[in-house]
């Protein structure tokens, strides 16, 4: 015990993680866990940060970002068992990607000129950041030995399909602005939503559920470029539309419950009308 309480906070959380996982006395549901049922978890970790820092509750803050912490040593210690990689090699792993990333805080990826820094706006650290990833995309599928044309390397490599589709949504629409494929003004924007909007009248009138569908998400992909060219954070504004809504809907449910009734006993013209006070109320 002496020596646990020897080492430093990231080695002692290892430690622990280590015994959780030990074969013989450790936790039966830790030693069942696999690098694949533990994705759920850590979407729900992650989905736990944001909710803290929207909240801006800092204890809050400090907890959920040991939990997700405790999600990176989980994997480190299952894949150190597998004999792939510790979480050293993922500590040295973005160490080195942070240095290569950051040409202008430290040139010629030599920490040791720290300091010698480049006159850089945020804008153009921004555009290097993506050509030096498009590089190291580039390599990656080298070195994987993609020599088909049909395997070639594309700047839409990497997009995870598991992301959220309104965040992946606006990731590839970025990758692909990188390279020219955008519109230079927010009016054509504007527009392509309008056409997007009315070609789904079209197909509610004229056409099946399928073709509707693919409308709608025609909508969402346009809206979603609206935000980014609107800076905006489109999965951040649709969080807190849904914070409003329910902030909206709960005053109304106080509303009608001191009226002695319930949501559903109420004609539509009575919710709209509360709904306006909701908003007029600040909500």
């Amino acid at each position: 015990m002496h020596a646990f309480n020897n080492l430093d906070a990231i080695n002692q959380l290892v430690t622990v993680m280590t015994m959780l996982r030990d074969a013989d006395h450790g936790c039966p549901w830790d030693l069942e866990q696999t690098i694949a049922s533990l994705a759920t978890y850590t979407l729900e970790e992650v989905y736990e940060v944001v909710a803290a820092i929207e909240n801006a509750n800092m204890p809050d803050l400090r907890d959920e970002l040991g939990d997700l912490l405790f999600q990176v040593v989980f994997y480190a210690q299952i894949a150190r068992e597998q004999g792939q990689f510790n979480f050293d090699d993922i500590a040295k792993a973005i160490t080195q990607k942070l240095i290569r990333r950051h040409p202008h805080v430290f040139p010629d990826g030599d920490v040791s000129r720290f300091g010698q820094r480049q006159e850089i706006s945020a804008d153009e650290v921004v555009v290097n950041w993506e050509a030096i990833k498009q590089g190291e995309r580039s390599a990656k599928r080298l070195q994987q030995g993609a020599n088909d044309e049909l395997e070639m390397a594309s700047i839409l490599d990497d997009v995870p399909l598991a992301m959220p589709a309104l965040e992946r949504a606006r990731k590839l629409q970025k990758r692909a602005a990188n390279v020219g494929f955008d519109w230079p003004t927010l009016q054509p924007v504007l527009t392509k939503l309008r056409e997007e909007i009315a070609e789904f009248e079209s197909a509610v009138q004229h056409e099946g559920q399928e073709r509707m569908a693919q409308e709608l998400g025609d909508i969402l992909f346009a809206v979603v470029n609206l935000a980014r060219h609107c800076n905006i954070e489109p999965e951040m504004a649709l969080r807190g539309t849904n914070r409003r809504f329910e902030a909206r809907f709960r005053w109304i449910e106080r509303a009608l419950h001191m009226q002695g009734k319930q949501p559903q006993e109420a004609k539509l013209m009575e919710l709209d009308e509360l709904w306006k006070a909701a908003k007029r109320s600040g909500l």
